[in-house]
Order: structure tokens, then C-alpha cells, then sequence
């Protein structure tokens, strides 16, 4: 019988982190989320205060709803404190020694039969779960930014997680609200396995066709239909974090398409990240 999943933990609570957050208090779970900082804390539920407000603004939440799903969210500096979590999702920095040592923390901690879940978007979780004594317990469930908005969630196996992990997962994606989807644990998942190359060759096409970025987000949009032109997509999901995907990409699968542009890599040099840093294909306020 797949775990039936009550209180969730979210260990980093940086946009990514407290947007998983947001969705588990809006799913009903209680929350335990976890950072490092009190102050990092406070600054994870005023921003989960803030986009939940502005739904009760829209008229998407009344304000009871919206007060009872703060209510369900207690923040952390003590990692401890998620003992009792059912589901735990990691959204730590994308760097895997760190993460595998969360993992052996987390296995040593949480209940044999708790659920580990990384959010990687470009490690491999069969090294993050081989951190752990108890590998078929630890899944990847990976959200795409901003979480609380786009509905999928690639819910990955590695060759050692259990159907059960797997399929209670899955469930409780399905019941907050999104499409998730399975997948094995191969490089770049289904998405980022089609999208980082497919991103770096419109790069490409900046230099070697002479294309604006607003001409080539012209083309994409109204050529082939893409929602969002491919630079704007970029910004949206920062340039550094494209880059560490891609060279992630690149290592485990060596196509010169999954290596990051020198384009992207100069961007990155000069602090020009997208929409985070004000600045990047385009300019923000």
C-alpha cells in the first residue's frame, strides 16, 4: 500500500523551496519547513503570505482559506524537527555532496518509512539516494519555477525506489493540484533532457544568424508557438541556473548541444542573471 502522505517537510526555503511549501499547506498537509536561518525563516513566509494574500486579492482564496493554510506552516532551524514528516522535499542548493549529505542526515532521522525527495533538476538521485541506508525510500520529485503556478512535477526512480515511494508520491502530487508524471532517473529527466539543448541552440542562433533576443522570442512565439519566446525563458529561470543545468547535462551525456553557450557563460561572468539579478537578455525593474 502506497504511504499515505499527511505532514510534509521542505528542507530550503529559497523561491523554489517555499513555493513547494505553499502548495503542500494549500494541499492540506502540515508543514515543517526547514532553513538555516530564522531570518531566512521569516523571509520564506512573508513571501508565502504575500503570494497567497494576492490570490485572496483575485479572488482565487477567500481569506479564511488562506489564513488556515499559514497556520499549517511551521518554519525551522533544526533539521530534527522533521522527524515526523511523511514526505520530505529537499530544494538545498544544486550541488550534489551537499545534498548527499542531507540525505545520510535525513535517513538517520526521519521514520524508516518516510519518503525522501530531492528536487534536482540536473543530479542524478541514484548517487543522492546511495547516500542513505535505505535507497528505496528516496525519489526525485522535481517542480519547475515558479512552483505554485506551473502544474507538472516529474516524479523520478531511481533503479533502487520502491513502487510504493514512487506511487504515494505521486498521489499526493495528483491530490495538491498538479500533473505529475514518472519517469527513470537518467540525465535531464523527460523536460530538461529536451529543453536545455533545444535552449542553447536558439542561443546559438543569437550570434550565428545576428538575431535580436526580442526578434528571436518573436520568431519562437509566433513561428512555432511556444508560450514564452526561449530568451524571456532564460531570464525567468537565471541564466546561472541554466548554465550549472547544461554543464550538468553536458558531463553526464558529452553532446557538444548540452554544453552552455559561451554566451551564456559571459552573461554569467558579468552578474547579468535574468530577472533576479534586473538584468539579462532584457532589463527589469
Amino acid at each position: 500500500m502506497a504511504r499515505t502522505i499527511q505532514t510534509v517537510g521542505v528542507v530550503g526555503l529559497g523561491t523554489m523551496g517555499a513555493g513547494i511549501a505553499q502548495i503542500a499547506v494549500l494541499a492540506g498537509n502540515d508543514v515543517v519547513g526547514r532553513e538555516v536561518s530564522e531570518d531566512l525563516n521569516e523571509k520564506a513566509r512573508g513571501r508565502i503570505d504575500h503570494f497567497l494574500g494576492r490570490a485572496v486579492e483575485k479572488g482565487r482564496l477567500d481569506a479564511a482559506a488562506k489564513d488556515a493554510a499559514v497556520g499549517r506552516l511551521r518554519t525551522t532551524t533544526d533539521l530534527a524537527e522533521l522527524a515526523a514528516c511523511d514526505l520530505v522535499i529537499e530544494a538545498i542548493v544544486e550541488e550534489l555532496e551537499p545534498k548527499r549529505e542531507l540525505f545520510a542526515e535525513l535517513d538517520r532521522i526521519c521514520a524508516p518509512d518516510a519518503i525522501l525527495a530531492t528536487n534536482t533538476s540536473a543530479l542524478s538521485v541514484t548517487e543522492i539516494a546511495e547516500a542513505t541506508q535505505r535507497p528505496g525510500r528516496v525519489i526525485g520529485m522535481h517542480f519547475f519555477n515558479p512552483a505554485p503556478v506551473l502544474p507538472l512535477v516529474e516524479i523520478v526512480r531511481t533503479e533502487h525506489s520502491d513502487a510504493a515511494a514512487v506511487d504515494a508520491a505521486y498521489a499526493w502530487a495528483e491530490r495538491a493540484g498538479k500533473r505529475p508524471v514518472r519517469c527513470n532517473d537518467t540525465p535531464g529527466f523527460i523536460v530538461n533532457r529536451i529543453l536545455i539543448p533545444l535552449l542553447n541552440d536558439c542561443v546559438r542562433v543569437l550570434d550565428e544568424a545576428d538575431v535580436t533576443p526580442e526578434d528571436l522570442d518573436k520568431a519562437m512565439t509566433n513561428g512555432a508557438g511556444w508560450p514564452m519566446g526561449p530568451c524571456a525563458l532564460v531570464d525567468l529561470v537565471g541564466i546561472d541556473i541554466h548554465v550549472h543545468a547544461s554543464a550538468a547535462l553536458h558531463g553526464k551525456l558529452g553532446e557538444p548541444r548540452m554544453a552552455p553557450p559561451e554566451r551564456l557563460l559571459a552573461m554569467q561572468a558579468e552578474g547579468k542573471l535574468g530577472r533576479k539579478s534586473g538584468e539579462g537578455f532584457y532589463r527589469y525593474q
